[in-house]
């Protein structure tokens, strides 16, 4: 597809107001795709079950444009997708729920207990609860999920969920409404974690299934406010509300049906065919604007967020086994060559924030160690003099012969990653670094990137609910991911890991969390460049109520159109 510019609004009118015609949408989304969106996109039927607000329509349906939805609808091996995440939000629950803030509050567990070493968790569950399929969510429903969450299933290719506590040992139903959970060691972060984007509830009959069934979403059956109503891989999802729901999360104030009566996500894969769509009211909601094009859409009214996940900043994880980031210095210096402001002011909007730390400033334990990573082009200079690294003719430096070079990998995961990275290297280049480039595709960066050891570094863009994953990922001990190629060489790292993995007090694990911020970025392990924004959103003025959840996922269950 080729970039198109939409007709502008007749004057006066507002977003929502004005349905173009069958021209206009082909010029927009070409012939092919118009027969779809108008006959999704046209006012809903009443007779929706539930109450909604003063002046809000009862039922209407929503196109949702979006630019994939990935390869799978395995639940464990897409559900944390940043794609398919969006429709999973709607079609499944989970036990409790996280927002934008970390807060945690009931969902389908309505209470929960834990033991004094945080070992051991009960969980009372909300009653009348059922998956679409009839099944009860009941206890053995809640184990079979958490087994599913923990283990995976090898044997049809189905991974655990990412982030999933490694101490998991077993749960159990002590009754119809009560699960047991035991962990080989302190698992504070367990609770939040029920609220992760890989924690949704399926139907155990769903779990049964061999991996094709598990793969065609219209087998999946979760107990959400929505159900899937039919779907064309690589194509659209069509979901419709379900009339007997009834047990919406606490934290948005509604519990029974949606208000709106269908959600049709439709893979658009240009940015600007998306943006286009919205702007002539083909579609109603759009996901992954580019920054470039979001104050213009604020300005012509359309309702733009851009909420942050809790998680990790946006920056690079330096590999100490892979020279030059063997030697601090130049970790350090690479640290205070990037001038942050520069990015946000060039590549972003006002809607960005600065990195503080490597931890996102909304997750409740992160705090400030922004003075670690300041922008100071001498002090990178002298300390890459000091480590001997003597700057050639060229500007460039080199050392014994060896040229100071780094390879960078935007990653394709984050819409603004290589204009950040261009601009990163040319900030590096005037310190003396030789940067290249490498770009890939989403398919060839999982193969030659993703997972790389040889690599000097690797692009992070990650979210997790609670901030105890940090400790589970950054050394080899209990499986991690060695972020920065150490093992378990580095005992001042390896003191601070466990004492955030094994602490039983949020007050304690606070403390911890703060010393290990320290250290990281004092050392140069973690390079922050702006806290991320990777899920970006725009919505039709009249379209309301839509929340967001501790993982920045949209969500339409609350939302309702104007009347």
């Amino acid at each position: 597809m080729t970039s198109s510019t939409p007709d502008p609004l007749p004057s006066g009118s507002t977003p929502g107001a004005f349905r173009p015609t069958r021209r206009t949408v082909s010029a927009v989304l070409g012939a092919g795709a118009v027969g779809t969106i108008l006959s999704a996109c046209g006012g809903g039927a009443s007779g929706s079950s539930g109450s909604t607000p003063a002046g809000a329509k009862q039922g209407g349906d929503i196109v949702f444009l979006i630019d994939s939805l990935g390869d799978t609808w395995i639940p464990n091996n897409s559900a944390i997708s940043s794609f398919q995440g969006n429709v999973w939000g709607h079609v499944t629950d989970k036990l409790v729920y996280v927002d934008g803030e970390g807060k945690v509050t009931p969902w389908l567990a309505e209470k929960w207990e834990q033991n004094a070493n945080a070992t051991e968790f009960t969980l009372h569950l909300k009653s009348g609860v059922t998956f679409s399929d009839g099944t009860a969510l009941d206890a053995a429903a809640v184990v079979a999920n958490l087994d599913y969450w923990a283990k995976g299933q090898a044997d049809k290719g189905v991974n655990p969920i990412g982030l999933f506590p490694k101490t998991y040992l077993q749960a159990s139903a002590a009754d119809a409404s009560t699960v047991v959970v035991e962990f080989s060691a302190p698992t504070l972060g367990f609770i939040p974690t029920l609220g992760y984007h890989g924690s949704i509830l399926i139907s155990p009959k769903t779990i049964a299934l061999p991996a094709e069934g598990q793969a065609d979403l219209s087998q999946v059956s979760g107990s959400g406010p929505f159900t899937v109503k039919s779907w064309k891989e690589g194509d659209e999802v069509v979901l419709v509300k379900r009339a007997d729901y009834a047990w919406g999360p606490q934290a948005l104030g509604k519990s029974d049906a949606a208000a709106l009566d269908s959600i049709t996500y439709k893979i658009v894969k240009e940015s600007s065919l998306r943006t286009a769509s919205l702007q002539s009211n083909q579609a109603d909601a759009v996901f992954n604007a580019t920054p470039q094009e979001l104050d213009g859409l604020k300005e012509a009214g359309f309702e733009v967020a851009t909420p942050r996940y809790l998680g990790f900043t946006h920056g690079y994880r330096l590999n100490t086994s892979v020279a030059p980031f063997d030697d601090v210095a130049v970790r350090q210096a690479f640290q205070h060559a990037i001038d942050r402001d520069e990015i946000l002011s060039t590549v972003y909007t006002s809607d960005w924030k600065k990195a503080q730390s490597f931890i996102q400033s909304n997750v409740p334990e992160a705090t400030d160690h922004s003075a670690e990573f300041t922008y100071d082009a001498a002090t990178a200079n002298s300390l890459l003099e000091q480590a001997g690294w003597v700057k050639g003719a060229d500007g460039k430096r080199s050392k014994g012969g060896r040229p100071l070079s780094v390879t960078l990998f935007p990653n394709p995961y984050l819409v603004t990653s290589q204009a950040i990275d261009e601009l990163v290297a040319q900030q590096l280049g005037k310190v003396g670094f030789t940067v290249d480039l490498q770009t890939f595709d989403v398919v060839t960066y999982g193969q030659r990137v993703s997972g790389n050891k040889t690599l000097s570094n690797y692009e992070v863009t990650r979210s997790f609910i609670d901030v105890g994953t940090v400790a589970s990922i950054l050394t080899s001990a209990n499986k991690g991911e060695d972020w920065f190629g150490l093992g378990e060489s580095d005992q001042t790292l390896n003191h601070l890991r466990d004492a955030v993995a094994g602490a039983v007090d949020e007050d304690t694990r606070r403390t911890s969390v703060d010393q290990l911020q320290q250290y990281v970025l004092e050392q140069g392990l973690f390079i922050p460049l702006e806290q991320i924004v990777q899920r970006i959103y725009a919505n039709r003025s009249d379209l309301k109520g839509v929340t967001y959840n501790g993982v920045a996922y949209a969500n339409y269950y609350a939302a309702h159109l104007e009347a």
